[in-house]
């Protein structure tokens, strides 16, 4: 089939996973679970300058702030971190498909025949388990406690499926930047989502992870906030639930809500699968699913240049295995979602 020359002006896929926010929660040791709250408070730090010359021209080296923390509980005997997952019908992924002003309804209808001819394709192929036990590597290995993993001594992460059976993985024991040699336990939990994507289920997983610090009372790392003018002294925002954070006060606490990861943080962690990219042997580690390779961890781009880019792989969907490196990291792009129009 012909490579395409554009892509439709209008291109906007529907993701096709459902995640929820990441609840922290005190665990205690009779098993009782408790929320960990965000609280803001003052504090009263130093000043850290580099120039000489700027330093001599504060008065005084303490800098007043505000900012946000959640902490353990001093009887806690570790952080409980609860989400769920689910996978939908790849086939509905398809938003918005319009033409633009160099577009015929011919060129629409063709695109559209290609993207469900490779959906159909990647249903028939090994593709959707390949994507899914990478996936599941994610959760097993608990890349998506992001801090909390690398200070924990310990971590312990359960998934229940549809029919309430449980598997648990040690997170530290399994490996974080290979998709090789998947247990049996993970590929039971990869079929759940294969299932969904596949449009055959509708059930999803309920995760649960228990992070072991070696230590009561120490500070937990939900999301933080991105706050734009942020004002001066205030150093940072954490992400809460069911709380009303109102207007900032300074040098005074006060409670905001319970501390947690956005949607969108468990959702990078669960799609850093893409071992595809051009530098991948340099680099040596896997990054997240996105069509140009934006990665901050690196502050660059690994695929924005040449073929690699995920716009440029969408221009040959009519053509592409699903099995193929190029066909993998499409799929991926694909579920993952997003706007790929050519217009502007």
């Amino acid at each position: 089939m012909a490579k395409k020359k554009t892509l439709p002006a209008m291109l906007s896929l529907q993701k096709r996973t459902l995640c929820t926010d990441g609840l922290f929660y005190n665990e205690f040791p009779t098993g009782k679970l408790a929320e960990i709250l965000v609280v803001r408070s003052g504090i009263r730090c130093t000043k850290n300058i580099v120039s000489e010359a700027k330093a001599e021209k504060h008065l005084s080296p303490a800098n007043v702030q505000t900012t946000d923390t959640a902490k353990l509980d001093a009887k806690a005997t570790g952080l409980r971190v609860c989400f769920s997952l689910r996978a939908l019908d790849i086939d509905k992924s398809l938003c918005a498909c319009a033409p633009g002003q160099k577009d015929t309804p011919e060129d629409i209808q063709s695109f559209c025949e290609d993207f469900q001819s490779f959906l159909d394709r990647a249903k028939a192929s090994d593709a959707l388990t390949e994507l899914a036990c990478r996936y599941t590597r994610n959760i097993a290995n608990g890349r998506f406690l992001w801090r909390n993993r690398t200070v924990a001594s310990r971590v312990l992460i359960d998934v229940i499926l549809p029919d309430n059976t449980k598997k648990t993985f040690n997170a530290l024991e399994t490996p974080l930047n290979s998709f090789e040699a998947f247990t049996q336990n993970e590929k039971d939990v990869a079929q759940v989502l294969v299932d969904g994507w596949r449009g055959d289920s509708s059930e999803g997983l309920r995760v649960s992870a228990y992070v072991d610090f070696g230590m009561s009372g120490v500070e937990v790392f939900p999301s933080q906030n991105f706050i734009e003018g942020k004002p001066m002294g205030y150093a940072r925002s954490l992400y809460c639930v069911g709380g009303e954070p109102g207007q900032q006060q300074v040098n005074t606490r006060k409670i905001l809500g319970q501390a947690a990861f956005r949607d969108q943080k468990i959702g990078n962690a669960l799609r850093t699968i893409d071992t595809w990219y051009p530098d991948y042997a340099e680099w040596g580690v896997p990054i997240p699913v996105e069509p140009n390779g934006a990665n901050l961890d690196a502050q660059r781009f690994f695929r924005n240049k040449g073929p690699a880019s995920g716009f440029k792989i969408m221009l040959r969907v009519g053509e592409l295995d699903p099995m193929t490196p190029d066909g993998l990291f499409l799929l991926a792009c694909i579920i993952r979602g997003g706007v790929f129009s050519g217009g502007e």
